[in-house]
């Protein structure tokens, strides 16, 4: 049976899976423009987003929704219009980054973290503000003014609390199991706070989708730099599509076989087949418009526990 070629893999994927043009200009903010200085002209993303299918009117509006959502800031030289990725935004997508670039498999204690809001402590407007952004960080409501995560990253529960403007005003606590009572073990919080099904089957999508692509690039390697970048930003768009949704529990706590082990390591075997020839067209095609930019900062070589050349 004949593989199909990257380039008809990437035809193919792009028209029975068409991305989002906003999500995937996002997605090109963190994984590209990121780590060569957080910043790029106009004219250089129209260039990189031209061989996904994106026009540069569609660039344009993404950008500017991007800018109106508090992701990016604008400036001007002359006719030329140049973006930077907003420094109040840098942390959601360093929380972002470690997510989607760090292997899943978290260590577990035994205890759980409480974020308590009592009845009349804070208005709703704050209350709806929390409960959106501590469900991104993987959050369950158990019930109202009850959010809790086995395993939090602390330093983002900080981040959230100052950026939403609730220090001060909720409780934040750890709890364990307290023995001889009679009670469910604590394990089972998991079964009553999250549904993991649309988790599960959303890895099990990005696997069949993207396990003959890296078959392909393991009998053929040699991926062009064009086919590389654009084979590096649709996994990394379609593997953040998909852990956006995952609560990032331990794994102790999860089903097994856990998908998302299997979804990582494809999606790290695939970055490293790609990342370096994909780094060659995106600097071309930066540095065509702006020879100062820089080459990719220390924190991008650890992505996927290590590039190499």
């Amino acid at each position: 049976m004949t593989r199909p070629s990257s380039g008809e893999w990437i035809d193919h994927f792009l028209t029975h899976d068409t991305p989002r043009h906003k999500s995937l200009v996002m997605t090109l903010c963190g994984d590209t423009i990121a780590p060569h200085g957080g910043g790029f002209w106009l004219g250089s993303m129209i260039e990189l987003l031209a061989p996904l299918g994106v026009n540069d009117r569609l660039v344009r509006t993404s950008v500017f929704r991007l800018v109106q959502e508090g992701w990016l800031v604008a400036s001007r030289e002359g006719r030329r219009s140049r973006y930077a990725l907003e420094p109040k935004a840098l942390p959601r997508l360093a929380r972002a980054n470690r997510r989607i670039y760090s292997p899943p498999g978290l260590d577990w204690n035994g205890r759980w973290s409480f974020l308590l809001a009592p009845s009349n402590s804070i208005d709703t407007e704050l209350r709806n503000l929390l409960r959106k952004e501590l469900e991104w960080e993987g959050y369950a409501m158990l019930a109202t003014g009850v959010m809790a995560h086995p395993a939090p990253d602390r330093d983002s529960l900080r981040e959230i609390l100052t950026r939403c403007d609730a220090e001060g005003k909720v409780f934040a606590c750890e709890a364990d199991e307290l023995p001889g009572v009679g009670s469910r073990p604590l394990p089972q919080l998991v079964r009553d706070g999250w549904d993991l099904a649309g988790v599960v089957a959303g890895y099990r999508r990005f696997i069949d989708s993207f396990a003959p692509l890296l078959a392909q690039l393991e009998a053929q390697p040699g991926v062009a730099p064009q086919d590389a970048f654009a084979i590096r930003s649709l996994l990394v768009h379609a593997y953040r599509r998909v852990q956006l949704h995952d609560p990032m529990l331990p794994v102790a706590l999860l089903p097994q076989p856990w998908p998302g082990t299997e979804a990582y390591e494809l999606a790290r075997r695939i970055y490293r087949l790609a990342w370096a020839p994909a780094e060659e067209h995106i600097m071309a095609l930066l540095r065509h418009e702006d020879e100062a930019t820089p080459d990719a900062d220390a924190d991008f070589y650890q992505r996927f526990g290590g590039l190499r050349a």
